[in-house]
């Protein structure tokens, strides 16, 4: 009886603690889960993406070759193939003495032309003095003919002379004029040659110039540097080997600039089109490019694409670093949008709950554009509204909604 006794004592107080606990903390608990499963989304502007997904690997967005700048031998190998190069770093030396010998040589040509240049004008302004001199000597002799001619005319009147003599001295008159003009002719003719040989000199000299500005300028180069930073893929010759004018040297990646060579489930073939836009996920930033060419040939069940970007050079692009890849099969930007969630159904159509300061209202509503993360709105909210995007099952959840 004592042990019946006693466990009545204990059991009772223990009764009355577990009720104590249901009847106090059941209630808020249940208030708090339905509170949880409540799903609240405020109303903003900004896009909505329809996607599906791939993968990425960044890649240099071209290659460079470098070509002999002239015909020389190869010096020295100062890099491996394989090797990183910053920009202007030196890859290659060819041995100057062939070129510089040609540039001599030019020089020396030049020189002689010059030379040739002012012995030509010397010569054409003699040549002028001499054409000036004849045409006066003509018009010296015709004003004398002229004056012989007028004294004739007036002793012919009173029979001083004879009309023959007159006659001639008249004709020797007209050969004279038509000696000047022909030697106007001539002189211009003369003195056009001069400038026409004068100029041809000039032009062999400014071409004589503008080739050796070339060798000069290869000559500068026969230390052939890295016009970017990049990856050396090949060097074409060997120390002691003779290269010709644009022979291909070096074969080297651009870091300067980069793409996405990217690839997804062929099950998306018919969606995957140049042009297409693509988001490339780069640790916390989206960065925007479009797919450029596509290949056809399907591996692996994947196809495989380019990805242009538009900051192509971006900070944080590095070759064979790997992207996820949002190909964009819809997109409208600047829009209305709430969260997507279990309210929203299917169609266009649907009724929501909008909090606000008297409590929740059922507004119905109509949306476009669907993703996954957003639903577009067309009607029926405004920015900054409140809306329910869970689903209300029972009255308790639509009372502790309207205590919000």
């Amino acid at each position: 009886m004592s042990r019946i006794r006693n466990g009545i004592y204990i059991g009772i107080p223990l009764l009355l603690m577990a009720a104590i606990v249901i009847v106090v903390f059941v209630p808020f608990t249940s208030d708090s889960s339905q509170s949880q499963d409540i799903q609240i989304s405020e109303v903003d502007i900004g896009k909505v993406i329809i996607f599906f997904q791939g993968e990425g690997v960044v890649e240099p967005q071209s290659e460079v070759i470098i070509l002999s700048p002239a015909s020389s031998i190869i010096r020295e190998i100062l890099k491996e193939v394989g090797s990183h190069v910053d920009a202007n770093e030196p890859i290659i030396i060819l041995e100057p003495t062939p070129i510089q010998m040609e540039i001599d040589n030019i020089q020396d040509q030049l020189e002689m032309k010059e030379n040739s240049l002012r012995k030509n004008h010397l010569s054409a302004r003699s040549t002028k003095v001499d054409l000036d001199y004849n045409v006066q000597v003509k018009n010296l002799r015709i004003a004398s003919l002229k004056a012989e001619l007028t004294d004739q005319e007036q002793l012919l009147e009173v029979g001083g002379i004879s009309p023959a003599k007159f006659e001639k001295t008249k004709q020797e008159l007209e050969l004279a004029e038509k000696d000047l003009i022909m030697l106007k002719e001539k002189n211009a003719i003369k003195l056009e040659q001069l400038e026409a040989d004068e100029e041809g000199l000039r032009l062999q000299i400014n071409m004589q110039e503008k080739v050796l500005q070339v060798k000069e300028d290869a000559l500068s180069k026969m230390i052939i540097r890295a016009p970017s930073a990049g990856i050396i893929l090949s060097i074409r010759g060997k120390v002691g080997e003779k290269v010709n004018t644009d022979r291909l040297l070096i074969e080297m990646s651009d870091l300067t600039n980069f793409k996405i060579q990217g690839k997804v489930d062929d099950d998306y073939s018919e969606l995957v089109k140049t042009g297409t836009k693509v988001y490339v996920g780069l640790d916390n930033e989206n960065l925007t490019g479009v797919i450029g060419s596509v290949n056809p040939v399907i591996r692996d069940r994947m196809i495989e694409f380019d990805v242009n970007l538009q900051e192509s050079n971006h900070f944080k692009l590095r070759p064979n670093l790997t992207v996820d890849l949002n190909i964009v099969r819809a997109e409208r930007d600047s829009v209305l949008r709430i969260s997507n969630g279990p309210a929203i159904g299917r169609g266009r159509e649907h009724q929501v709950y909008v909090i606000n300061k008297g409590g929740a209202a059922l507004l119905d509503i109509r949306t476009g554009l669907k993703s996954a993360d957003y639903v577009e709105v067309l009607e029926g909210l405004s920015e900054g509204d409140r809306v329910v995007i869970s689903e209300i099952s029972s009255a308790d959840q639509l009372d502790a909604l309207e205590l919000q």
